[in-house]
C-alpha cells in the first residue's frame, strides 16, 4: 500500500438543514485510504461515521471540502456521474442483507449484472463464480428463507463483489449475526481483502470485529478522533 491514496478526504464537512436548526454532522474530515487497505470505522451514534460512509459510497455529497477517488474530484460530479462511479468501482454490504425474499441466491447475485445490462448466459456464469468464491455454489437455487444468517450475508457479499469492485463498503455486516457467524464473515472479508486486493471500508460497533481490519478509524463529534492498527489484522485465514 504505497503511492497515492485511493481515497483522499480534505476538510470534508456535512451540514443538514439551515439557520438555527442546522446540524453539522461532519466538521472537517481529513482522511487518506490506500488501495488494498481494510479500514474499520468506529464511533458512538451521532459521531458522523455513517454520514462519511454515505459520502464515500457516493450516496450523498459533502457540504464543503474535497473528496478524491483515484485522483478525480468526486465532489464535482453530478448525480449520474456518481451513479456511474458506484456501479463501476463500489460494492455494498448491509447489516440487513437486503436480499429479495422470493428469489434464489443466484438471482439475487445477478441483480447488479442485470442493471449493468449483461446478457443472461454471461450473467449466470459470473454470478455462479461469485457464489463459488463465497462457498455457496451448491446453494444457488435456495431462497434467503432456506439459508442461515451467515449464508445470507455471504450471498450479499457475492452480490457486492460480482462486478469486481475496487472498494467494498460494509455497514455493520455482522450486526444481525451471532458471534460464531460473525467471525466466519469477518474471516471471509479479511481473506477477500488479502487474496483479491479489494479495499474494504467497514462500519462496526464491535471492537472484536474491527480488529480484523488493518486500520481502525475512530470518529467522535464529527471528526476523526484517532487511528490505530487492528490487533488481528493479517491473522485471519
Amino acid at each position: 500500500m504505497t503511492g497515492e491514496p485511493l481515497i483522499s478526504l480534505r476538510g470534508i464537512t456535512k451540514v443538514y438543514g439551515s439557520g438555527p436548526t442546522a446540524f453539522q454532522a461532519l466538521k472537517g474530515i481529513d482522511l487518506d485510504i490506500m488501495q488494498g487497505d481494510f479500514v474499520a470505522v468506529m464511533g458512538p451514534s451521532g459521531s458522523g461515521k455513517s454520514t462519511m460512509m454515505n459520502i464515500l459510497g457516493c450516496l450523498d455529497v459533502p457540504s464543503a471540502g474535497t473528496f478524491r477517488f483515484r485522483g478525480y474530484h468526486v465532489e464535482n460530479l453530478d448525480r449520474d456521474q456518481r451513479a456511474l462511479l458506484r456501479r463501476k468501482y463500489l460494492g455494498f454490504v448491509f447489516q440487513g442483507f437486503n436480499l429479495l425474499a422470493r428469489t434464489s441466491a443466484l438471482e439475487n447475485v445477478e441483480l447488479p449484472l442485470l442493471y449493468r445490462g449483461d446478457q443472461r448466459a454471461e450473467r449466470r456464469e459470473t454470478a455462479m463464480q461469485a457464489l463459488d468464491r463465497v462457498g455457496l455454489r451448491d446453494w444457488w437455487d435456495h431462497t434467503p428463507g432456506e439459508l442461515s444468517g451467515g449464508q445470507q450475508q455471504r450471498v450479499a457479499i457475492a452480490r457486492a463483489i460480482v462486478t469486481n469492485p475496487m472498494v467494498l463498503l460494509a455497514d455493520e455486516p455482522t450486526g444481525n449475526l451471532d458471534s460464531e457467524r460473525s467471525i466466519e464473515i469477518m474471516e471471509f472479508l479479511a481473506a477477500l481483502n488479502r487474496d483479491s486486493g479489494i479495499t474494504i471500508l467497514m462500519v462496526t460497533h464491535e471492537p472484536d470485529m474491527a480488529n480484523f481490519a488493518h486500520t481502525i478509524v475512530h470518529f467522535k463529534d464529527g471528526l476523526v478522533d484517532r487511528k490505530e492498527e487492528g490487533k488481528r489484522a493479517g491473522r485471519a485465514g
